[in-house]
């Protein structure tokens, strides 16, 4: 994506999440993506700063040891180390995510890793 061209994005709400723009199609130093459901993914990023943006519906978020309950309006910033993950969602839920800095391909893959559901205190 140049700087010199407008590009417009339109979410395809069959798919539960899925990334706009980022380091794989611009030169945009962060990465846009969508959820259209809460999915339960344990995980952290070493260097990634996520930002959710809820536009839609209610979910739980757990981050670390605490539950978060979600609604419209929502703006969730989650730091790097911190492990998260989500327990539930409404089914009009939808989020807009920012990953700073965007990463692709290998390096995204390895800036994240799995954590246990153990590590954030569910059973």
């Amino acid at each position: 994506m140049s700087s010199k061209q407008m590009h417009r994005y339109q979410v395809d709400i069959t798919k539960p999440k899925g990334w706009f723009a980022g380091p794989w199609n611009s030169d945009l130093p962060i990465s846009i993506g969508f959820a259209s459901r809460g999915i339960d993914d344990p995980h952290k990023h070493m260097q990634t700063t996520e930002v959710y943006l809820v536009t839609n519906g209610t979910a739980e978020l757990r981050v670390e040891k605490e539950t978060l309950k979600l609604f419209p309006g929502d703006m969730i910033i989650i730091e790097p180390g911190e492990a998260h993950t989500f327990l539930s969602s409404s089914q009009d839920y939808f989020h807009l995510v920012l990953h700073v800095p965007g990463y692709s391909g290998e390096e995204a893959q390895h800036e994240r890793s799995t954590v246990t559901r153990a590590s954030l205190g569910l059973v």
